[in-house]
């Protein structure tokens, strides 16, 4: 009788079980759902178009990698990435230097620290929409805030916009601007620190540089990490910036056309979508190998508290 009591009970606990992984499915099935039609989906059908000549009005014919070996010789494309590795080997770093900066001046106890954490934290919120980028054109016009604050001390202040040689770094700059997202992280890391580390280092007469150096770094080398594979995959992805400051022409000389840009007007203005999918995936290939070399290298330089 003891046994198949025992019997009895084991299939009960399995009945359960699959009561519960069914209510688990149910719940997840919207998102199962979402997955499959709004990501896996299309990006199936947009890796079977990267292989055709499509221009949304005919249908898709097959070419081959023919798209792949026209980017060979596509002077704009190339421009593209050299602009847009320019953008992300520039504004990643000034940004996350800014907001470890910010976030180690938080850090030491100020009073209304909500209050300065809440509004370094704001531009990440809007740093991307169309209204910051549009007032971010207006401030570095001709006429802008930024040449009228100038004009005070008496220098004449260029087009920022309209000039090749200033245009991308104004758009850099916006991005440095947005600093407020990985801040809050970097602040939460530091908390995380022992304080025995610094005070231990105290009694061994470190200064502050030591301290930073030998303790602060290391320990928080793992959000340093995190922060820069998140950055480098959001700077590639950089579309409305360079839309909006440009006009959507890629600015002068295509100083600022991004790889996003021209994979839109690609796409959207000349209709050949084709191509424009073969650019989204050469991207995302792009993305994918940064992505792993971060990874090996961050064993070099990163160190976690075991």
């Amino acid at each position: 009788m003891s046994a198949l009591g025992e019997l009895g009970k084991l299939k009960k606990g399995a009945a359960g079980e699959r009561k519960q992984n069914k209510a688990a499915f149910i719940f997840l099935s919207p998102w199962l759902l979402g997955l499959v039609a709004i990501t896996i989906g299309p990006m199936l059908v947009s890796l079977y178009l990267s292989f055709t000549d499509y221009n949304l009005i005919q249908d898709p014919s097959w070419i081959g990698l023919d798209n792949f070996t026209r980017m060979l010789h596509d002077t704009r494309l190339l421009n593209s990435l050299r602009v847009t590795f320019t953008y992300v080997l520039v504004g990643v770093p000034l940004q996350l230097g800014l907001a470890l900066f910010i976030a180690v001046l938080l850090d030491r106890g100020m009073r209304g620290l909500a209050i300065y954490r809440s509004i370094f934290y704001l531009p990440s919120l809007l740093g991307t929409s169309v209204a910051v980028a549009i007032l971010w054109k207006q401030m570095f016009g001709t006429t802008g805030l930024v040449n009228q604050f100038l004009a005070v001390f008496g220098i004449q202040g260029p087009g920022w916009i309209s000039n090749p040689d200033t245009a991308l770094g104004s758009i850099i700059l916006l991005h440095v601007w947005t600093f407020g997202s990985p801040m809050i992280i970097f602040l939460a890391g530091l908390r995380q620190i022992p304080v025995m580390y610094y005070e231990a280092a105290e009694v061994d007469g470190a200064n502050r540089w030591k301290k930073f150096s030998r303790i602060t770094l290391p320990l928080l080398s793992p959000i340093i990490f995190f922060n820069l594979v998140l950055q480098i995959i959001g700077a590639f992805q950089s579309f409305t910036q360079a839309f909006i400051v440009s006009g959507g022409t890629g600015g002068p000389s295509d100083s600022t056309m991004f790889f996003t840009l021209y994979l839109y007007q690609r796409g959207f203005g000349q209709f050949d979508m084709g191509y424009a999918s073969a650019m989204a995936w050469v991207l995302l290939i792009m993305v994918g190998i940064l992505t792993a070399i971060n990874f090996f290298a961050s064993k070099f330089w990163v160190f976690y508290d075991d």
